[in-house]
């Protein structure tokens, strides 16, 4: 009778992956790899669902945005009938021009808007003639004075209109300038121009001071440079500042009018009012189609120069 030898033992070493690291290393790697996709598509989920949300609050800004103009158009066209009704549509039922007929046969809105446009018109050019240079000063020489300037920029504009209108009427009645539009200009003007100058003073800063020197270098004179070199590249600073004083000078109401009484020389915004009653009832069709061809001019001119606004600052930078 054979005696059974010792059966195989399980010793430690005995295991493939035990004496060599490597097997140990070649299991881990799909583990790490596995660790790392789920990682990635985790992470991928997130950016994911932060860009959907983004873009929602986007959506739900421009719809806060667009709503009031949408519903100022679908009450333009809407008859009287329509617009007296408890329960009020999203669209008109039944579009009609009669409430626009009425309005240009109630207040005359041609002559209002002429009065508008040569008032907003000038204040912008002028604005931006003062603004440019001075723009330029402040931003490529500082000083006292600059900061002074940039100090005057900021202070200005916490000034309430109710807190200067009193001097202000004072003032234009030493010139006589009261119920005139060059006094209504000059107000828009000095308004304005803080707010041009400090606009305008952050585009000088972006423009390159070595694209100055390259031309210093090439022999361009002083004004050559700031002709040649820097205005071409202010182009669109100074089309945006324009357009922002030219829309903040249409939509003004209270200086046009408490220094405005003649009913032949006011503005746009303050014939709106006349189709309010005595008693505050508003003839709602009317003011609506009146509203909004009153806004046609700020939207059609923002759309005619919005590339140069959004075109490149140093488009045609480069020397040829």
């Amino acid at each position: 009778m054979k005696r059974a030898g010792p059966g195989p033992t399980n010793h430690p070493t005995d295991h493939p992956t035990a004496s060599h690291p490597r097997g140990l290393a070649a299991l881990s790697r799909p583990r790490a790899a596995l660790s790392r996709r789920r990682a990635g598509v985790s992470r991928g989920g997130r950016r994911r669902a932060a860009r959907a949300g983004q873009y929602l609050a986007l959506l739900g800004y421009l719809v806060f945005l667009a709503f009031p103009l949408l519903w100022l158009v679908s009450t333009a066209f809407k008859p009287p009938t329509e617009l007296a009704t408890l329960h009020p549509t999203w669209l008109p039922e039944r579009p009609t021009l009669d409430n626009f007929r009425r309005a240009f046969d109630e207040q005359p809105l041609l002559r209002a808007a002429g009065n508008s446009l040569l008032t907003a018109g000038s204040a912008a050019a002028i604005s931006v003639l003062i603004a440019t240079p001075m723009a330029y000063v402040m931003a490529r020489h500082r000083s006292a004075l600059s900061r002074a300037a940039t100090g005057w920029v900021v202070v200005s504009q916490a000034f309430p209109f109710v807190l200067v209108i009193i001097p202000l009427f004072l003032i234009l009645k030493e010139f006589r300038l009261i119920d005139e539009p060059a006094g209504l200009v000059l107000v828009y003007v000095v308004w304005s121009l803080p707010f041009a100058l400090w606009m305008l003073a952050g585009y000088v800063r972006a423009v390159p001071p070595e694209l100055e020197e390259a031309a210093a270098v090439d022999g361009a004179g002083r004004l050559r440079t700031l002709v040649s070199v820097t205005a071409p590249l202010l182009a669109p600073g100074i089309v945006a500042t324009a357009l922002f004083t030219f829309i903040t000078a249409w939509n003004e109401f209270f200086f046009a009018l408490v220094l405005l009484k003649t009913p032949e020389k006011q503005t746009m915004p303050v014939v709106l009012t006349h189709f309010i009653g005595t008693e505050g009832v508003a003839d709602l069709g009317p003011l609506a189609a009146a509203a909004l061809l009153a806004t046609l001019p700020s939207l059609v001119l923002f759309a005619f120069i919005q590339r140069r606004i959004t075109g490149g600052l140093l488009a045609g930078a480069v020397k040829h």
